[in-house]
């Protein structure tokens, strides 16, 4: 097994093991899903992906920025994770397809923004993974990456120090990010959350 098959075999065990009481186990997230879509600045007609969607949590509040005329996307590699979204009736406005971010079964272009919670951590290959993201977004699209907690009380949630080499510190995602077609335009990493902004570049 590759390295890239045996992490999404992880990720797929971590969260697969935990979609029925995810929503329990963080009951307080849903205003900082509301507002950093708030932030993201999505506008009525926007295409739209969560990319690694989870439960579905971001999917109402995408919804209701894009409109009637908008679409929007629910992504995630864990059947357990689109079956909790499912049953918290959160696909009802939105598609969810189970996929792979390495191989997004999307065309070049197809969509006006990317919002990713939580994701950043879990991608195995994130130069790469980013492009991907890239590729099918628009010049000009969007990109969020959210977590509803800022980096350092993550850590101490998991009982760990920050690391230096933590993708998600500005010094290392600036780059990764430039180097993915994106540009970082907006960072903040605050104990309440964590949203870093980007461009799709042309």
């Amino acid at each position: 097994m590759s390295r890239t098959n045996e992490d999404h075999a992880h990720v797929q065990e971590f969260f697969g093991a935990r979609a029925a009481d995810w929503d329990r186990k963080f009951p307080g997230d849903g205003p900082a899903f509301a507002a950093a879509v708030a932030e993201f600045g999505l506008r009525p007609g926007d295409r739209v992906l969560d990319a690694g969607c989870g439960t579905g949590r971001a999917l109402p509040e995408l919804r209701a920025a894009v409109g009637d005329t908008g679409s929007v996307l629910g992504m995630d590699m864990t059947a357990q994770m689109l079956d909790a979204a499912r049953q918290a009736g959160r696909g009802s406005r939105a598609a969810l397809i189970r996929a792979d971010v390495a191989r997004l079964p999307l065309r070049d272009g197809a969509l006006d923004a990317v919002f990713a919670a939580g994701l950043i951590a879990h991608l195995p290959e994130p130069a790469a993974n980013l492009r991907e993201l890239a590729r099918v977004v628009r010049p000009g699209g969007r990109l969020a990456l959210f977590h509803p907690i800022g980096r350092a009380a993550l850590a101490a949630r998991h009982g760990r120090e920050l690391a230096p080499d933590d993708l998600r510190a500005e010094h290392n995602l600036g780059p990764l990010l430039s180097g993915s077609g994106w540009e970082l335009t907006s960072y903040a990493d605050e104990d309440a959350r964590f949203l870093a902004l980007a461009v799709r570049r042309p």
